[in-house]
């Protein structure tokens, strides 16, 4: 049975769904001002892979994926450009889908925008108004008052008392208690607005969530997900928001990926240790960044490091190699191999031992090659390349995969082909001498040749 690390209780617990057969899961997506970075990959794929596994398991699956079109830092960006928000916001939406899709990230079912959302958001504000939770201050804002709330903190683990005495004194604050959070913010000039019972303005970004995840997915459900950068003040602020709205449970589990490092520091644009994806898949390719994703378990640490990710490529050309060649069988029951496999992913989605298992099927294909069973060796190919599916690896041609792209500098394939057939020659009349001078300008050139019973093989490394 399937368990999940509910970071509400901390502990790992059976999923059961609130009904039978379908779940509902919404996760915070990205602020689009600028590129995906590295974390935003995370993110994305470990999401991405929970949802294809949950769908494996037989679940009708509602996917949920905001963006967040409208908040200070994109009015700062669009200002600094000097173009319109709307332009902004839509040229990274449309990145921000390029570089899932690179990634293998399959569409979410539903990605409400905050712009478009806007009346479900007033509607929640109006709400906490009326019951109480919220009041208008005296400089125009709409603010959450904390104290109505008795179980803020469940979430995070904080107490209001140790949050009050660490917040530093704003005199000229319209808020009643330092912990106060905005709802709604009065128009300023040249900022984009939108009429309200309390005046022209725009959402606080807390509020946002909680009116498009219960728009979309009712006032309880199963799942909800984000980066542990946003368990607080965000995903509090959610649920005390939503809860005090609707009067029920907001969601009854809370999944959180854990933190992006670079070479063991934290990812940090001040540190100026900071990777744009579209920066790494100019050295990457994007099945070698979701490996190095899914090599680690999703809530630990993820620790960018250029050997971190020649370690991904490398076990993905190790798989490759052993699918190379193979006409792949269709799938069959995978015995021991997929109840192990799905073992590892039922427990919190184990990726790491999913892959273990991975490898054990790539150990086996490979000794079926030696015994030269390739009735065995296409039974196993197949059921390997439907297993890998499920988190989304190993879909794409071998072949393509290991010979790469030649890059800037690099020989092109035809160039590789010609070197090749040379070396085949003079091996054929007895120039040994010639051919290991070939076979060496092309590893100089970072092309490894490979001779067999079939024939000769390349890939670049």
């Amino acid at each position: 049975m399937l368990q999940i690390y509910n970071t509400l209780n901390n502990k790992k617990e059976c999923f059961i769904p609130i009904e039978p057969g379908k779940v509902r899961m919404y996760v915070c997506g990205m602020t689009v001002y600028d590129y995906c970075h590295v974390g935003h990959a995370r993110v994305l794929v470990v999401f991405d892979v929970i949802a294809r596994y949950l769908r494996e398991s037989g679940y009708e699956l509602t996917y949920v994926r905001n963006i967040t079109d409208i908040d200070d830092k994109i009015i700062a960006r669009a200002h600094e450009n000097g173009e319109p928000i709307e332009q902004l916001t839509s040229r990274f939406i449309a990145a921000m889908r390029e570089d899932a899709a690179a990634l293998g990230v399959l569409p979410p079912d539903m990605e409400p925008c905050a712009t478009t959302s806007m009346a479900q958001i007033i509607q929640m504000i109006e709400t906490l108004v009326e019951k109480g939770y919220a009041y208008a201050g005296d400089n125009g804002d709409v603010y959450y008052d904390v104290s109505r709330f008795t179980s803020y903190g469940q979430l995070s683990g904080k107490r209001t008392e140790a949050l009050r005495a660490g917040e530093r004194v704003d005199v000229n604050s319209a808020k009643t208690d330092p912990l106060d959070f905005v709802l709604w913010k009065s128009a300023k000039p040249d900022e984009p607005s939108w009429a309200s019972p309390w005046g022209s303005g725009r959402p606080g970004w807390h509020i946002e969530c909680s009116a498009m995840s219960t728009d979309c997915l009712g006032d309880h459900f199963d799942i909800h997900g984000g980066g542990l950068d946003l368990q607080f003040p965000h995903h509090e602020n959610e649920i005390a928001q939503s809860e005090a709205a609707t009067g029920c449970q907001f969601v009854n589990y809370w999944i959180h990926n854990g933190f992006v490092q670079i070479n063991e520091e934290k990812m940090s644009k001040s540190l100026g240790n900071f990777f744009t994806l579209r920066e790494v898949l100019k050295t990457y390719a994007p099945e070698v960044i979701r490996y190095f994703i899914l090599a680690s378990h999703y809530r630990s640490p993820l620790n960018y490091a250029d050997q971190n990710l020649d370690g991904a490529k490398l076990a993905l050309e190790r798989f490759y190699t052993a699918l190379r060649g193979i006409d792949a069988a269709a799938v069959s029951d995978g015995g021991e191999y997929q109840q192990r496999f799905c073992a590892a992913m039922d427990d919190d989605f184990n990726t790491p031992e999913a892959l273990a298992v991975l490898f054990e099927m790539v150990t086996a294909l490979n000794r079926a090659r030696a015994d030269q069973d390739a009735p065995l060796a296409s039974q196993l190919a197949g059921n390997l390349r439907y297993l890998a599916g499920v988190i989304g690896l190993l879909q794409g041609d071998a072949e393509a995969f290991l010979k790469g792209s030649a890059g800037d500098d690099g020989l092109s394939d035809e160039q590789i082909e010609t070197l090749i057939q040379q070396r085949i020659e003079a091996k054929q009349t007895k120039q040994w001498g010639e051919a290991d001078r070939i076979r060496d300008e092309l590893q100089a050139q970072g092309v490894i040749v490979e001779d067999g019973a079939g024939g000769s093989r390349w890939r670049r490394i």
